[in-house]
C-alpha cells in the first residue's frame, strides 16, 4: 500500500525552510519542536532521501536539492488545498462573503484601495478584504504560495502561468517644475531635457519599467542614477526644481501632486499608460469572486 505524505508535513518542511530554524518554524506551525522534527523526518523516509543538510546545530539549516523540490513542490500542493477549502464556502452561501486575501503594488495601492473597500463595504457587505501593499515580485510569490487569493498589478509583467483580467487603462503624465517649464518646448521632446535630470522609482517597482517602454524613453543618459522609494519622493525631487519624472494619472487624480508649484505634461508616445489586471491562481474555485471585484475596480479606474 503507498504511503503519501501529508499535507501538515509539508507545511512542516515549507515552514522549516522559510525560517531555517527548527523552534522558529515549530512556533510558526503551533506545534512543539519534537513533533515538527518528527514530521520531517517522517516525510524524509518516505521520499527516502534528506531535506537538509545534517550539520552541528550551530551551523545555519542548508536545504538539500532534494529537500529545495520538495519545498517548491509542497508550496503549490498546499496553494491547491487552499483553494480546494474554498469550495466549502461557496457551498455555504456565494460568492461574495468571507474573507478575500488582496495584494497590490505600491504605485496603485494608495490610490484605489480606500476607494475600493468602501466600495466593497457598500455594495457586498459580507465580505472583507484582507489587504496587503508589496512589490510585485513579492505578491506573485504568495499568490503561487497560496497566502493571498488574488492581485492587483500593472501590466505587462510575466505571471507565470496565473489568470489574468484587464480592468483599465492608467495613463502616464510628466511633471516638472513651473519654472523648469518656461524652458520646455510643447509638443515636449526628451532631447530638450539636460542629462540625468529624469528621476525614476527604484528596479523593484515595475512603474519604472513600464513608464520607460510606454513613454519610448530610449536615452540612458537622460536617466539619474539616483532610484526614489515612492511617488512621494519623485514629487518632492521634482518640486526642488531637479528634474522631471513620470507620474500615473491615478496619483495624480487622488491628490498626489496638491499644493505642489508642479507642470504636467503629456510625454511622447501614442500608448504612454499602464494597464491595470486582476491576478489569480487558475486553480482557485473564486472566479466569480474575482469577476465581481474586478467590475467593481474597473468602476473606480
Amino acid at each position: 500500500m503507498t504511503k503519501w505524505p501529508s499535507l501538515k508535513q509539508l507545511h512542516y518542511a515549507v515552514t522549516l525552510y522559510e525560517t531555517r530554524h527548527f523552534s522558529e518554524a515549530a512556533e510558526r506551525c503551533f506545534v512543539s519542536q519534537s513533533t515538527l522534527s518528527k514530521g520531517i523526518q517522517n516525510l524524509e523516509q518516505l521520499i527516502g532521501c534528506p531535506l537538509y543538510e545534517k550539520k552541528d546545530k550551530k551551523s545555519p539549516l542548508v536545504f538539500t536539492l532534494a529537500g529545495e523540490k520538495v519545498v517548491k513542490q509542497g508550496r503549490e500542493l498546499l496553494a491547491k488545498s487552499q483553494d480546494l477549502l474554498e469550495l466549502g464556502s461557496l457551498c455555504q452561501g456565494g460568492n461574495m462573503q468571507g474573507q478575500l486575501r488582496v495584494g497590490c503594488i505600491p504605485t496603485i495601492a494608495p490610490f484605489l484601495l480606500g476607494d475600493l473597500v468602501q466600495k466593497i463595504n457598500f455594495q457586498f457587505p459580507q465580505l472583507t478584504l484582507l489587504l496587503r501593499e508589496d512589490t510585485t515580485g513579492n505578491l506573485l510569490k504568495a499568490l503561487r504560495h497560496g497566502d493571498l487569493d488574488v492581485l492587483i498589478l500593472a501590466m505587462p509583467v510575466d505571471i507565470d502561468g496565473m489568470e489574468c483580467r484587464i480592468v483599465g487603462q492608467d495613463p502616464f503624465r510628466m511633471i516638472i517644475s513651473r519654472q523648469q517649464a518656461n524652458d520646455i518646448r510643447i509638443p515636449f521632446r526628451y532631447d530638450d531635457l539636460p542629462d540625468e535630470s529624469v528621476f525614476l522609482l527604484e528596479n523593484e517597482h515595475c512603474l519604472t519599467e513600464h513608464a520607460v517602454s510606454a513613454c519610448r524613453l530610449t536615452k540612458k543618459e537622460k536617466i539619474n542614477p539616483f532610484s526614489a522609494t515612492s511617488l512621494h519622493t519623485l514629487v518632492q525631487m521634482v518640486a526642488n526644481g531637479l528634474g522631471t519624472t513620470f507620474i500615473p494619472q491615478m496619483a495624480i487624480d487622488h491628490g498626489l501632486l496638491d499644493n505642489q508649484n508642479l507642470v504636467v505634461i503629456k510625454p511622447p508616445g501614442k500608448n504612454a499608460y499602464r494597464e491595470i489586471g486582476l491576478i489569480w491562481r487558475p486553480t482557485s474555485n473564486r472566479i466569480d469572486t474575482f469577476e465581481a471585484l474586478a467590475k467593481v475596480v474597473e468602476g473606480l479606474l
